[in-house]
């Protein structure tokens, strides 16, 4: 099977070094979902390859032309440039730890290579958002980005039915997905608070309507340790978020 060429938008997941010049770089594009590229001659710092390698940090939103063969699990990019050029995100230390979380949460949960419009735009339109947020925004989108990302993944819990939303002990049931207002029979869920603002988050459409959730950073943190355990419960082999930890202290 012939290399095809693709133009395609991508943000940068993850980066490696590859002998003394060159990267290894994942990739989540709009066209061709998950893919792998290798890049020759980006790190040697000569003029010709300039510094390179800048356009590969993780969270990058680049356009590029790629060559595409099915038979391949690691193809080579043509052409690349930014495709947005971030005002905060790579200089701001909060932003950018916010964002090599959602990076992490997202390529965790990634199994198959298939393109899809819906979590691509979600994803392209959060790094947007969060480069231009305000201290509030920047603070709830972790929490924001972690509820939504499982309902476009298919496996999120859903806005419980009015008449459950006035039950006096509302729990989310973290194993089953589902919010019931008796304790199940295991020790993995959600309380009342918790679960409400779950509830909260998942009615909330926009990033900039964050701006008004006036949340603690212990009631985000325990929001994040949950929705953790959630992925884990629904994922098999999620294991442990290595951002989280920085996040915290970042945000503390």
């Amino acid at each position: 099977m012939a290399d095809i060429l693709h133009k395609v938008r991508g943000v940068v997941l993850k980066t490696s070094k590859y002998g003394e010049t060159s990267l290894i770089v994942t990739v989540y594009t709009d066209k061709l979902g998950l893919q792998s590229y290798l890049v020759n001659g980006v790190r040697s710092g000569g003029k010709k390859s300039g510094n390179k390698a800048v356009f590969f940090q993780p969270a990058a939103l680049l356009d590029m032309v790629v060559y595409h063969n099915e038979l391949r699990t690691l193809n080579r990019i043509r052409e690349f440039k930014f495709a947005v050029i971030y005002q905060q995100l790579f200089s701001n230390v909060l932003k950018n730890g916010v964002a090599l979380f959602m990076i992490e949460l997202l390529h965790k949960t990634l199994r198959q290579p298939e393109a899809n419009d819906d979590l691509f735009g979600f994803l392209e339109d959060g790094l947007l958002a969060l480069d231009e947020a305000g201290a509030t925004v920047t603070a709830n989108f972790p929490v924001f980005f972690a509820v939504h990302l499982c309902s476009i993944l298919g496996f999120s819990p859903g806005v419980p039915p009015a008449k459950m939303m006035d039950a006096p002990h509302l729990l989310l049931d973290l194993q089953s997905g589902e919010f019931r207002d008796t304790p199940p029979d295991h020790y993995h869920y959600a309380d009342t608070e918790a679960a409400l603002l779950i509830i909260e988050l998942l009615q909330t459409r926009q990033p900039v309507e964050l701006q008004r959730l006036q949340i603690s950073s212990l009631k985000r943190n325990r929001v994040l340790d949950l929705m953790e355990i959630y992925y884990s419960l629904h994922l098999p082999e999620f294991g442990k978020l290595r951002t989280l930890p920085v996040l915290r202290a970042i945000m503390s």
